[in-house]
């Protein structure tokens, strides 16, 4: 027995649905805080890093600084997860030598300078797990102040290898060097 063209389609049709059903994935909205990533070098085309830093960028929104990051207070430095910062070689952070490895990065924002963390603990959430037993190294910069503002968190290097960091008028200086 022929089945007709119209069996055929509604079959057809009935094949499609569900396997739409079956492959459908609920994929949720846009971040609010995007994941960024910094390198050194900098340069796309240079695929020989030193130094990659993973983090979110939280926004302003009208928001203050000191309640986003409060002073002398622990700080994700960032939205979301812990910043991830991987150094491929050993390298100078500010002074103090880091074996090369993979770390978290947090922060204590102060009003004249911050103390930037490197810690051995990854994948935590935020600060909220920070234990200071396992800092590898804190070293502390001033604070700069610039005439304009930063409306979203930002880390970038810069051709000397040092690690910037703003937010708001607030700038960080953070020299590294590899062996």
């Amino acid at each position: 027995m022929k089945k007709s063209p119209f069996t055929k389609s509604i079959a057809f049709a009935f094949v499609l649905l569900f396997t739409t059903a079956l492959s459908a994935q609920e994929f949720s909205g846009l971040d609010k805080s995007p994941m960024d990533a910094a390198t050194f070098p900098s340069d796309y085309k240079e695929s020989n890093k030193t130094i990659k830093v993973l983090y979110s960028r939280p926004q302003l929104n009208n928001r203050l600084l000191s309640q986003l990051a409060p002073n002398d207070k622990v700080w994700r430095t960032g939205a979301n997860e812990a910043v991830q910062i991987t150094f491929y070689k050993d390298t100078n952070f500010g002074g103090k030598m880091i074996d090369a490895g993979t770390y978290s990065l947090a922060t204590i924002p102060g009003d004249k300078e911050w103390t930037i963390i490197i810690n051995k603990d990854l994948n935590t959430w935020g600060s909220y797990f920070y234990k200071e037993e396992n800092d590898v190294a804190r070293v502390i910069v001033p604070v700069k102040m610039a005439e304009d503002s930063v409306e979203a968190f930002s880390i970038i290097f810069d051709e000397d290898a040092t690690m910037h960091m703003g937010w708001d008028k607030v700038r960080l200086a953070v020299p590294t060097s590899s062996k």
